[in-house]
C-alpha cells in the first residue's frame, strides 16, 4: 500500500436492522433522490418565471408522474443490468433477474425505463413529451448523486489502481490504492450537471425551447460517463473491450448522439 493512501471510511451499507428488517443507505439513496426530484419537479412547474406560456403541466399530475418515474428507474435499472451487463448469467440463474436487493443496476436501463414511463404518462394525459422529458432531466442528477454516495459507501464500482493522494484502499479491491471514481461521478453526474441545468432553466429560460434541456442532460451525462470511465474499473466479467473501451462508454455514446439531436431540433423550433 502506497503511504499516501488514503483509508476507506467505512461505513455501515445497513444504517438500521431489526431483525430480518434493514434499510440501506443505497434504498435511502433512491428514495431520497425520487423525492427530492419530485419536489424539485412541483417547484419547476409552480414557477411560471421559468415558461414562455403555459407550464407543460401542474403540480398534481406530477404527484400522479411520481410511481411511473420510480417504476421506470427501478425496472429498467434492473432489467438494464441483466441485459447489458451479465445476460448469460441471469439466464442460468432466472429467479435472480428480480433480486434487486442482491444489488446490480444500471443507469442507462433506468435511463430507458424513465422514457418509457413517460412516454406512456404523456400519451394517457395529452401532455408534451419533449417537455416532460425536460422536467425530468433537470431533476435526474439530484438522484444521481445520491446514488453515486451509496455506491461509496457500499465500496462498489471502484475505481482504477493510481498513485494520486486521494486514492483508497477499498474492501474487495485488493491492496492497491485506487480512485474513488464513485465521488468522481457524483461531483459530475450529480453537482455540476444540476447547477448546468438549473442555469439552463432558471437563467437562460430554456424550458420553452422543448427538448433544449432534456439535450443537454443527455449531453453532459454521456461526457461525464465516459471521462469517469478511463477511472472506474469495468465489471470483471466484462473486463476492456480493445483495451481500453468499457461498456460503460459505448451505453453513453448513444446519450450523447441523441442529446445532440435534442438540442438541435429545439433550436430549430424556438424563435
Amino acid at each position: 500500500m502506497l503511504p499516501l493512501a488514503l483509508p476507506f471510511p467505512t461505513i455501515d451499507p445497513v444504517l438500521i436492522e431489526l431483525g430480518p428488517f434493514a434499510i440501506r443507505w443505497y434504498s435511502l439513496a433512491y428514495i431520497g433522490g425520487l423525492v427530492l426530484g419530485w419536489i424539485y419537479m412541483k417547484r419547476l412547474v409552480a414557477n411560471k418565471s421559468l415558461w414562455p406560456g403555459t407550464p407543460a403541466t401542474d403540480p398534481q399530475k406530477v404527484d400522479d408522474l411520481l410511481l411511473w418515474v420510480a417504476l421506470g428507474v427501478i425496472l429498467g435499472g434492473r432489467f438494464g443490468y441483466v441485459l447489458f451487463y451479465n445476460l448469460p448469467y441471469f439466464l442460468d440463474h432466472p429467479a435472480e433477474i428480480l433480486a434487486v436487493w442482491q444489488g446490480g443496476m444500471s443507469f442507462h436501463g433506468g435511463f430507458l425505463g424513465v422514457l418509457v414511463a413517460l412516454i406512456g404518462f404523456c400519451r394517457i394525459h395529452g401532455l408534451s413529451l419533449l417537455s416532460m422529458f425536460d422536467l425530468a432531466a433537470a431533476t435526474v442528477p439530484i438522484g444521481l448523486f445520491f446514488g453515486r454516495l451509496a455506491n461509496f459507501i457500499n465500496a462498489e464500482l471502484f475505481g482504477r489502481v493510481s498513485d494520486v493522494p486521494w486514492a483508497m484502499v477499498f474492501p474487495g479491491g485488493g491492496p492497491e490504492p485506487r480512485h474513488p471514481s464513485q465521488l468522481y461521478e457524483a461531483f459530475l453526474e450529480g453537482l455540476v450537471l444540476f447547477v448546468v441545468l438549473r442555469f439552463l432553466t432558471h437563467h437562460r429560460r430554456k424550458l420553452g425551447a422543448p427538448g433544449f434541456v432534456a439535450g443537454c442532460f443527455a449531453i453532459g451525462y454521456g461526457l461525464s460517463r465516459v471521462l469517469v470511465e478511463f477511472f472506474r474499473m469495468p465489471d470483471s466479467h466484462l473486463g476492456y473491450y480493445a483495451g481500453v473501451f468499457t461498456m460503460g462508454m459505448f451505453l453513453s455514446v448513444p446519450m450523447i448522439v441523441a442529446g445532440l439531436a435534442l438540442v438541435v431540433n429545439a433550436r430549430r423550433q424556438s424563435p
